[in-house]
């Protein structure tokens, strides 16, 4: 029986200088906690900066002498995005390692971004689709032995379970026409890995030096729940207040499927993983399955070109 990947497996990641999302809570933070741990330099990428700055506080108490820093990024902005992305091709252009794009929202009211686009996809989706495509020249100049464990850079996009109800609405990409939290939230899943399939795609035709690989957390405590599906209803908080009490992991076991497909060493390009337990709900990393959907290379492909057209990045590889 092979033995379960934990943080032991974690390799040392002295000199390596990871970006990660959404690192002000939940997933995020835990993600930064024990990539800092493993010695990387950690950027915190935090929309709220009040958040945030509790956020660096936190690590820097749990991991004494931590490299981490914390920068202001927005995904629903796409000027946030660029300025964000200047910020670091400054300070890190000449090799950034990882990129973790974990940040999200989850099942909210429709709403839209500052550019327009449906909060859900617009945040989830196209705001890390563009911060990736203006970081690429950071993480390929990482080379093909500078990177985690001495490999290419990588990036690693936090996906859903929840991507098993998602389908690509080519003709209502923006809800616009007909919207439903969950349906809105399994399409911006759906896209996450339709995303992480084109790139690492996109990078062995190119021979670039990029591992592109995904993750999900399955049923993690974490505030996506609190700030979604549970905002707007007392009933349903009440609910999914029960349900993570008795059914989810906590934030830090969620972590550790990301933390696996950003450092371990025999991770390859499109890998996928999640939990092992019952659904993938919980448990330990492994490699786990996508659906058709998800496997779809056409619409991986118009999906790409179309966040081409709405964020107007071209990421070039």
């Amino acid at each position: 029986m092979t033995a379960k990947w934990t943080l032991a497996d974690l390799p040392d990641l002295s000199g390596v200088t990871a970006v990660v999302t959404g690192a002000n809570s939940g997933l995020g933070l835990e993600t930064s906690v024990e990539l800092a741990r493993a010695g990387a330099h950690v950027v915190l990428a935090c929309r709220d900066p009040l958040r945030g700055d509790e956020a660096l506080g936190q690590v820097r108490v749990r991991v004494p002498g931590a490299a981490v820093e914390l920068r202001s990024l927005d995904l629903a902005s796409l000027a946030s995005v660029h300025a964000f992305a200047d910020g670091v091709l400054e300070s890190f252009g000449e090799g950034l390692a990882l990129l973790v794009n974990n940040a999200g929202v989850m099942a909210i009211p429709r709403r839209t971004t500052a550019d327009g686009f449906e909060m859900q996809l617009g945040t989830n989706h196209l705001g890390h689709f563009a911060l990736t495509g203006l970081l690429l020249p950071a993480l390929l100049a990482t080379g093909p032995t500078g990177g985690v464990a001495g490999g290419p850079a990588r990036v690693v996009t936090v996906a859903s379970n929840v991507h098993k109800m998602g389908r690509l609405r080519r003709d209502d990409l923006m809800g616009e026409q007909k919207y439903t939290p969950w349906s809105a939230y399994a399409q911006a899943k759906l896209a996450n890995l339709l995303f992480m399939r084109e790139l690492r795609r996109r990078a062995d035709a190119a021979a670039a030096p990029l591992l592109s690989l995904a993750a999900h957390p399955g049923y993690a405590r974490t505030n996506l729940t609190a700030s979604g599906p549970a905002a707007d209803s007392r009933i349903i908080g009440r609910v999914t207040g029960f349900a993570e009490r008795f059914m989810a992991q906590s934030a830090a076991a969620g972590a550790l499927p990301s933390l696996r497909a950003a450092g371990d060493p025999a991770a390859r390009s499109g890998d996928y993983y999640g939990p092992d337990g019952f659904m993938e709900q919980k448990g330990h990393p492994k490699l786990v399955g996508m659906t058709d959907a998800a496997r779809n290379d056409a619409d991986a492909l118009w999906l790409w070109e179309r966040s081409v057209e709405l964020t107007g990045v071209d990421p070039k590889l």
